[in-house]
Parts: structure tokens; C-alpha cells; sequence
């Protein structure tokens, strides 16, 4: 049963939309189009009145959207919006990357029902699991690039942070020397990903201004930031977007002081 239901999204995706369509892209909430068509027509309209101001390639459009649905929660839209990020350009081993990822920043508790959504339409669509690994580490290796990492994000300031407690250790070695080491997604990609994902979920604003100044520091400028948070506001509503929007600003006046 959960087969055929993955395969009748993937058909109706493929029915629907065109790659290349910015308003084929947004047709989301189908499940309500006969029974709440108001709810329906709002939502569709509004976000494809956000994708016409926003520009952003379409590719990097769906991982953000993807990586906002899972600090968000939002499962059922994710396993919709998955056929249509395959179209678009995102590679499965992309799409893995990003949930995988999620674990670090949402817990595998939360993070579990999204890996079954993405195998089933995976195996809908025919695509052979398990992916290949896209592991860079050992058990021997993975602090020290995980800190590697960390410097190249975050600066030199970094090298050691590691040494101070459990959880700096812990951050090292699996935050970001199991997952950011890892093949699939560059450093520019996964530091947006992390963004989406603590703005989403709201309450990390700490965190979130940590990770915007990362974005800037390997690339992705207060500009593109903000087209990031306005294209995935229709998921997480106004709150959150706006308190993204001046985690940005902070970051950016940081970023300017520390230049």
C-alpha cells in the first residue's frame, strides 16, 4: 500500500509539473484540493507569487525547501515535494545528504519518518537502495577533519574547540566529521541546508546567527540568505522567517566587523 501510494505522487507529479514551470512547480496541499479549496488556492498562489520574486535556480530552490521541511516537521509535504526536487535537478544522493544531515541539528527522533517517506518514493521511482556511501571518515579520522572542517568554515578560531567538554568533542567528531565530511553536498550546500534547518525549527536563534555568518564565510552572502529564508517562508510562516531575517542582519554586521 505504500508502495502504490508513493507511486500514485510520483504520477501525479509527473502529470502535473514541468521542470522548467515555476507555477507547476507550487502545486502543493493536492490532497485538499476538492475538500478545502480555499486553503488550496492560497497557499498556490502565494507561493508562486514568492518564487516569481525570488530568484533562485531551481535546484537549490527544492534543497532548501527540503531542509526547511525538516526543521519544520513537515513530512507530508516533504514526500510530495521529493518527486518534483528528483526533476529539478537534486540528486537522490543529495536528497539522502540533506536528511542524513537533519540528524545532527533534529535528532534522529524526529528525523526517522522523513527517511521512510524518501525510501518509499525512492522505490516508486525505481531508484536502488542503499545509495553509495558517501563517507570520507574512519572512526580514527573523523575528529580531526571534523575540526578541519569547522576551521574551514568558521576560521582558526576553531582548532581547538574540540578539547573543551564533551559536546564541543561530540560537535567534532560527529556534527561535522560524520556528516559534513561527507561526499554529495560541498561545504557552501551544507551550511545552507544547516541554516534552513535551524530556522525552521525555531528557538535556535543563537545557533542561527552562528550559521549565517558560516554561510558568509564559505560564500553564500547576505543576499542569497535572505532570498533563502523569503522563499521558504510560505512553509514556516512569518514569525520565524522575520526572526531568520534579523539573525542575518546580526550576522552580517559581524561578518563586516570581522573583515
Amino acid at each position: 500500500m505504500k508502495v502504490l501510494l508513493a507511486l500514485l505522487i510520483t504520477l501525479t507529479f509527473a502529470v502535473s509539473c514541468n521542470a522548467n514551470s515555476k507555477e507547476a512547480d507550487n502545486l502543493y496541499l493536492r490532497e485538499f484540493s476538492q475538500t478545502d479549496l480555499d486553503i488550496y488556492e492560497i497557499f498556490n498562489n502565494f507561493s508562486a507569487e514568492v518564487n516569481d520574486a525570488i530568484e533562485l535556480d531551481n535546484k537549490t530552490r527544492f534543497m532548501a525547501v527540503l531542509a526547511t521541511l525538516l526543521g519544520c516537521q513537515g513530512v507530508d509535504e516533504f514526500r510530495e515535494v521529493v518527486p518534483v526536487a528528483l526533476d529539478a535537478g537534486v540528486t537522490p544522493v543529495e536528497i539522502k545528504e540533506i536528511i542524513y544531515q537533519a540528524v545532527a541539528y533534529l535528532g534522529i527522533g524526529r528525523v526517522n519518518p522523513f527517511l521512510k517517506a524518501v525510501n518509499e518514493v525512492f522505490e516508486a521511482r525505481g531508484i536502488k537502495l542503499p545509495l553509495e556511501s558517501q563517507s570520507t571518515t574512519t572512526k580514527e579520522t573523523r575528529r580531526e577533519k571534523g575540526t578541519q572542517a569547522q576551521v574551514d568554515i568558521f576560521g582558526e578560531n576553531m582548532r581547538d574547540f574540540w578539547k573543551a567538554g564533551n559536546i564541543n568533542l561530540w560537535l567534532a567528531g560527529n556534527c561535522f566529521g560524520d556528516y559534513y565530511t561527507r561526499k554529495g553536498l560541498d561545504l557552501k550546500q551544507r551550511e545552507m541546508i544547516t541554516f534552513c534547518y535551524l530556522m525552521a525549527q525555531g528557538g535556535c536563534e543563537p545557533q542561527l546567527t552562528a550559521h549565517a555568518l558560516g554561510n558568509m564565510k564559505v560564500g553564500n552572502d547576505k543576499e542569497f540568505l535572505i532570498k533563502v529564508v523569503s522563499q521558504c517562508l510560505p512553509f514556516i510562516g512569518y514569525p520565524r522567517s522575520l526572526n531568520a531575517i534579523k539573525c542575518v542582519n546580526d550576522a552580517a554586521a559581524n561578518f563586516k566587523e570581522e573583515k
